[in-house]
């Protein structure tokens, strides 16, 4: 494979996108329509990523830090 200077190869995936999407057919309202609703939904997909992450992340690490730290936690004294 031959190596591509960046803005060739964003050129060669954004023709690929058009063709695998068929967009290359519509007109150029009707692209904008289509990448302004695409492009709508990968942002609200990353900013729900971004804030339900943290949420769940830290979520999962409490209840590991409960289930790793409880027994040593309840654990009975036996020296006194």
């Amino acid at each position: 494979m031959e190596a591509r200077s960046p803005p060739s190869r964003l050129y060669w995936l954004f023709c690929q996108f058009e063709l695998i999407t068929c967009s290359y057919l519509m007109e150029p309202w009707e692209k904008v329509l289509f990448y302004s609703f695409n492009l709508a939904m990968l942002g609200l997909l990353l900013y729900t990523t971004y804030v339900c992450l943290a949420f769940h992340a830290s979520s999962a690490f409490q209840l590991l830090c409960s289930f790793l730290g409880s027994p040593l936690g309840n654990a009975p004294s036996v020296v006194k």
